[in-house]
């Protein structure tokens, strides 16, 4: 690989970039802090581009785009997407981090989500869009399992982007396309392993929501990730999964009832004091809401979210209302970040 483009990622990544972006023909661009922003150095040429493919273990000549995993001398590990736009070489690089923060180090509410992981089996989702921290969050939940207690905890991820060092728990990490075959058939071989914790990519189609839940039935704890466009929708999100259901089989809103632990959904914003911030919307399946899930009532859960005990609920109006009274984002932020803007001005003015 082209000497310069390894001293940029070791320069990015220690200056604490989450990412690299690399495109033929144009000058490399970083994140920082939430914002892309153009890093030092000239524009890169198609060959130093088509190197990093071929690290990757993909020819340019017969790949469009696609995933991979790679590790660069004096970096470690690096999580690498390479495509093609207006038909340049392009490549995004991320470290795969060995340290995981913990639960208030991410500002999450660590008391509620060390419920949720202690069950033995049930269904965690954690949603959001990309970019909003979907994957650090799992993390921390999974570290929190591996320093607790002794369990078997396998993981099925396209590509790895934590790798786990074995503590009290043992590990199984599996990369989609280098260790096993698609998702479904991973998930399905998983059971086989005799695990106790599932980590499941991002649940995506009828298929995999079915044998994510199949798997929590059969008395594994399953965590797992929803795409959701904005943050403020945890009953659009379980919406979405009953959707997702109801296309498989019949009587699965009883199933989801009974086996969903909770739902998080995340957004990351720039903190007044540098680097970004989650902002949250959760709720935590209980007898009530279980009820609404299982009748496919779903829309009701918006009043559970939005005047719930903090505890257990908690909408993400609520999340930026406070984060702005604390001085932790500025308010111009807060209120562009909310669905409906009037809403967040009525509760800054005191006003439900």
């Amino acid at each position: 690989m082209d000497p310069f483009v390894l001293e940029l990622l070791a320069t990015s990544f220690r200056g604490g970039a989450s990412d690299v972006f690399l495109v033929e023909g144009e000058r490399p661009r970083v994140r920082q802090d939430g914002e892309v922003i153009i890093a030092h150095g000239e524009a890169l040429d198609p060959a130093s581009i088509s190197a990093i493919w071929k690290a990757c273990g993909l020819d340019p000549e017969h790949v469009a785009d696609g995933d991979a995993s790679f590790v660069a001398e004096g970096i470690g590990r690096l999580r690498v997407n390479v495509y093609r736009t207006l038909g340049r070489m392009a490549v995004v690089m991320r470290p795969i981090k060995s340290e995981i923060p913990e639960f208030g180090d991410l500002g999450l509410p660590g008391e509620m989500l060390e419920r949720w992981v202690e069950r033995r089996s049930g269904l965690i989702l954690i949603c959001g869009p990309t970019g909003s921290g979907k994957s650090t969050t799992v993390a921390a939940c999974l570290e929190w399992i591996n320093r607790h207690h002794s369990r078997h905890i396998v993981t099925l991820e396209d590509p790895i982007e934590y790798l786990f060092k074995n503590q009290r728990s043992f590990f199984s990490q599996r990369e989609i396309h280098r260790d096993t075959g698609d998702f479904d058939l991973a998930l399905r071989q998983s059971l086989r392993q005799n695990p106790d914790v599932i980590f499941f990519g991002e649940i995506r189609d009828p298929g995999s929501a079915l044998s994510a839940l199949r798997a929590a039935e059969t008395g594994h704890l399953v965590i797992s990730t929803l795409h959701a466009a904005g943050v403020s929708g945890v009953p659009i999100a379980i919406e979405r999964l009953t959707r997702l259901l109801g296309a498989e089989m019949a009587g699965t809103s009883y199933l989801l009832a009974s086996q969903l632990i909770g739902v998080m959904a995340q957004q990351l914003l720039p903190r007044l004091d540098g680097g970004v911030v989650p902002m949250l919307e959760y709720f935590e399946n209980v007898a009530s809401t279980r009820r609404l899930i299982g009748e496919n009532r779903v829309s009701e859960l918006r009043d559970h979210v939005d005047n719930g005990d903090a505890r257990t609920a908690c909408a993400f109006l609520r999340y930026l209302v406070a984060a702005t009274q604390q001085n932790i984002i500025d308010r111009d932020t807060a209120r562009s970040a909310c669905d409906r803007p009037q809403d967040f001005d009525r509760a800054m003015r005191g006003f439900s």
